[in-house]
């Protein structure tokens, strides 16, 4: 039986896998990796940098297709649609890599971002695949460091407070109000920076983009004071690289 890991590796450093994702690493024979285009190939050198990190070289193959294009212009209804049918493109590109590039009695490993659990599609897209049941196969998840946790570690300060939630949450639906009964608000997939829209009110925003990379850029304070510098180092650090992946938190003060 083919057996797959769905490994997470952290947020870009390779000092942040932790012990169960490098013995993982070391009995994959096969990894897989989605090229995301030009713009991104440094993506696919920081996961290449990573192995290297862990692995003897020459001990591993390396496998790489091309990811599909995401229909980001649907909007409103359409948003869900559009996301399901990338994941099913998905879907037939991991199940051709499995089945022809993975031996009956190998083990073969995807690489993810961060904690394969939070706002990753790879585990929904592995049951879809058993689901059609064209190609059998085991897997097993190993945790790791999400770019949340990351963000909070290098701004020196907790997830929450004490007795208080933390809820995690898209740009998208931060555009639609800040979330009831919360103070304190990670947002993520935000590529329209909504956190703008609440300058007015008395939010802290602790912001981090390309955690755990040599890129990484760090900024944090009043949203009113703090905003135009994120602005500012955003569109720089997109006109550098052509492609920019961030996170934050808005903690909120108390109130009356």
């Amino acid at each position: 039986m083919r057996k797959i890991h769905v490994i997470g590796i952290g947020a870009g450093d390779p000092d942040q896998l932790t012990l169960q994702a490098v013995k993982a690493l070391r009995s994959t024979d096969v990894f897989f990796i989605l090229d995301k285009g030009e713009v991104k190939s440094d993506l696919v050198q920081l996961r290449r940098d990573i192995l290297d990190a862990h692995i003897p070289q020459g001990s591993y193959r390396l496998v790489e297709a091309r990811d599909p294009d995401r229909d980001r212009s649907a909007g409103g209804a359409a948003y869900s649609p559009a996301v399901g049918d990338w994941r099913s493109a998905r879907a037939d590109i991991y199940q051709r890599l499995i089945a022809e590039e993975l031996g009956e009695d190998e083990s073969g490993a995807f690489l993810v971002w961060g904690d394969p659990a939070l706002y990753d599609s790879t585990l929904g897209i592995l049951e879809e695949i058993l689901e059609r049941g064209a190609v059998a196969f085991t897997y097993e998840v190993v945790p790791g460091i999400s770019s949340v946790s990351a963000l909070v570690a290098r701004h020196r300060t907790g997830l929450n407070r004490v007795a208080h939630p933390v809820q995690i949450t898209t740009g998208r639906r931060l555009a639609e109000g800040f979330p009831e009964g919360v103070d304190d608000v990670v947002v993520m997939l935000d590529a329209h920076q909504t956190f703008r829209q609440y300058a007015d009110e008395d939010i802290d925003i602790y912001w981090g983009a390309y955690i755990g990379t040599p890129d990484e850029i760090l900024a944090s304070g009043p949203i009113a004071e703090t905003a135009p510098r994120i602005e500012r180092l955003r569109a720089e650090a997109r006109e550098r690289k052509g492609w920019i992946m961030d996170t934050y938190l808005l903690r909120r003060h108390p109130r009356g």
